[in-house]
């Protein structure tokens, strides 16, 4: 039985007025908007977020008193959702400042070499590195250089894939691409068994998707609508055109000639495709740039099931972005993917510009970008920066299945987990489930902690007469002094139910 909590509809600070004292910290009756802009910063929310923006345009005032503070309350619900602590990182600070420090460790790696097959990836500054987090309720912070621009390259292509899932679906999209990890590099001459290529996350892939897009669409319209797709992912912070990179990989295009033909000559693509047109349209999304503090916004769609945060619109269908989660899982580290799954467990994709994608479902989206590649052609930083992350918070996939781990859960709030050890120890107790009892010690319990009637465990456990659970009790020398409420220790609490094995146990030094 799991202890039942308040509802934040039942929690003190659901009083608007509360809430009104929480930012009125000097009791003058009002606060300004900065005042407001600096709560909900705190929590992640801010200044530039859209829902902000609405409501500063709306409330009209440099001030709130507290007839306006109830207003505004009923009209933005992520403003109470924020200062209650009620969004998905909680405790957001404290995730920020830890992530800080992640980053200042990996920041020191300065292995690996950028991609130097076309020039202007060969001159990209190496030590530049950004992070940005994106939370599924618009919880946001940058790392580093969050606000330069770079190619996608291969991350775009989730998102090409998820385009084609929702305007034709599994069975139309998965008879021309398969969905298996292909085991060999990227950019390899090689087909699955039936003729096509083995999954969207490789070049071969990534081009026949493209290939099923907007057919009926000019080459300029077709690319206008990716490249509008993207805007509405980064919530309306319209990407750039890097028309150099453009150029130059369609100048050094030889294998991805090479795969198209291959593809030609095993019938994969749709009658009556066009190439040429085909190949510039997937180089063309290659070359769109962004930074890592808008990308994020786009992996948080894909974390929240398709609706971005920021603006709550849907991008992709639910369904669609399942099935590209499971393909970034097995497929998105290129030939790494394996070992990215069973080290990290999560749904990731790199591209050869040093950007990497990682979604944590039902939570957050990340954007990483440091330009060192590894001999795969994964960030050495990206990789590294996701190690670290996982080692310290329980994001792993099947982190669920571990139940003593010392990896932090930043979904719950502060004091949560020592709450419900708390609890859970004394009801254990009281049940004489001396098994729960020993995984609580093992996950940090404090086993001498009493409750508001100051009865611990030991006191619990002789009310109940679980003589197993008080010798264990004692073998790990709890306080057996300890006096509730009511002046009795256990040993008294023991005499008066008239336990005459208990008291024994206790009575002895």
């Amino acid at each position: 039985m799991q202890p039942s909590f308040p509802s934040s509809a039942e929690s003190p600070l659901s009083d608007p007025q509360a809430l009104f004292r929480l930012i009125d910290r000097h009791g003058r009756g009002f606060f300004s908007l900065e005042e407001l802009q600096l709560a909900l910063a705190a929590e992640g929310i801010l200044p530039d977020d859209q829902r902000i923006g609405r409501l500063m345009q709306e409330s009209g005032e440099t001030r709130i008193d507290a007839a306006q503070w109830e207003e505004l309350l009923q009209r933005h619900h992520i403003v109470q959702r924020a200062l209650l602590k009620e969004l998905v990182i909680p405790e957001f600070a404290a995730f920020r400042q830890s992530l800080e420090e992640i980053f200042e460790e990996t920041k020191k790696n300065e292995k690996g070499k950028v991609a130097d097959y076309i020039p202007q990836l060969a001159r990209v500054d190496p030590d530049q590195f950004a992070v940005s987090v994106c939370t599924i309720d618009g919880q946001r912070f940058s790392l580093g250089d969050a606000s330069t621009n770079f190619c996608l390259q291969s991350t775009c292509k989730p998102v090409n894939y998820c385009l084609a899932m929702d305007e034709l679906g599994e069975e139309k999209v998965h008879s021309h691409v398969g969905r298996e990890p292909s085991g060999r590099t990227f950019n390899e001459l090689s087909l699955n068994n039936d003729g096509l290529p083995h999954n969207p996350l490789i070049n071969a892939g990534a081009i026949m998707c493209l290939s099923l897009l907007k057919r009926e669409l000019s080459p300029a319209d077709r690319f206008d609508y990716v490249f509008d797709t993207w805007r509405r992912l980064c919530a309306g912070h319209a990407p750039a055109f890097n028309n150099a990179v453009y150029l130059s990989e369609r100048q050094t295009a030889d294998r991805n000639f090479a795969l198209a033909y291959f593809m030609r000559e095993k019938k994969a693509f749709p009658p009556d495709t066009d190439l040429i047109e085909a190949l510039e349209f997937y180089f063309q999304c290659c070359s769109i740039e962004s930074c890592t503090h808008h990308l994020a916004l786009a992996a948080a769609t894909l974390a929240n099931a398709g609706i971005n945060p920021l603006t709550d619109e849907e991008i992709f269908d639910d369904e669609t972005v399942q099935h590209c989660m499971s393909l970034m899982l097995t497929c998105g580290m290129y030939d790494f993917s394996g070992e990215f799954a069973f080290r990290i467990g999560l749904p990731a994709k790199s591209g050869v510009s040093g950007a990497l994608f990682l979604v944590v479902p039902n939570v957050m989206g990340i954007s990483i970008w440091s330009p060192r590649l590894d001999k795969i052609g994964n960030s050495v930083r990206g990789v590294e920066f996701c190690e670290r992350l996982i080692e310290r918070y329980n994001f792993h996939l099947f982190d669920s299945l571990t139940r003593e781990t010392a990896k932090i859960n930043p979904r719950r709030r502060k004091y949560e987990g020592e709450f419900h050890r708390h609890i859970h120890l004394l009801y254990a107790a009281s049940c004489g489930d001396l098994d729960e009892i020993k995984r609580l010690e093992a996950a940090g319990a404090d086993l001498n902690l009493s409750d508001y009637d100051g009865r611990t465990a030991l006191h619990l456990a002789v009310a109940e007469n679980r003589p197993e659970v008080v010798a264990y009790l004692l073998s790990r020398q709890v306080d057996r002094t300890k006096q509730d409420r009511w002046g009795n220790t256990p040993l008294e609490e023991a005499r008066r139910l008239e336990f005459a094995a208990l008291v024994g146990l206790l009575a002895r030094g």
